[in-house]
């Protein structure tokens, strides 16, 4: 049982019994594992992502083939929009890094670099986030996905790109996402 004990101010302060202290915190703890159990059962290819304000959705699907340049693909939703946005992630060395772009209505076929550069939205490492807090390259498609997905600098270029503004992207996301669930 609890009781309270008189502070300095008058008011009571609720010293709790350890037994009643641990009943408490368990469901607590399941609760924040929750999320990284779901994450180490599912593949990268089939996590969903979310930002903190519930504005954006990173979908990871397969590539499809083997002999893909890049190790994931994935599109952004911009939720309560029909903004949708390409992404890869390609392998790079020296140094050994998961590299990703995201797009914005690319055009198909023969494309120049400067095509490219004009449907560019944001380009830069991507970090994969482990449950204890490990930082590390994005891991390819057939491994367990990542609890969290860290694009750097994402949020100020969506800022800065062609789809902002009104009736387009009014929220920056946050350069961390959330696994949400398994697309399977």
């Amino acid at each position: 049982m609890a009781r309270g004990v008189p502070a300095v101010d008058g008011s009571s302060l609720l010293i709790v019994r350890p037994k009643l202290a641990a009943a408490l915190a368990a469901p607590l703890f399941l609760c924040a594992m929750t999320g990284a159990a779901l994450s180490a059962e599912c593949k990268q290819s089939d996590a969903v992502y979310a930002d903190r304000d519930g504005a954006y959705e990173l979908r990871f699907s397969p590539l499809g083939s083997e002999a893909a340049a890049a190790s994931n693909q994935f599109k952004i939703n911009v939720l309560k929009t029909s903004i949708v946005l390409d992404g890869y992630v390609m392998p790079s060395e020296d140094p050994d890094r998961a590299i990703g772009i995201v797009m914005f209505k690319c055009p198909d076929g023969d494309v120049t670099g400067a095509d490219l550069d004009a449907c560019t939205i944001w380009q830069g490492p991507v970090y994969s986030v482990r449950a204890p807090g490990e930082l590390d390259n994005l891991q390819a498609e057939a491994q367990g996905a990542a609890d969290r997905i860290v694009l750097p600098g994402l949020g100020p270029a969506i800022r800065e790109s062609s789809i902002w503004g009104e009736g387009k992207a009014t929220v920056a996301p946050w350069d961390v996402l959330t696994f949400k669930e398994c697309a399977k």
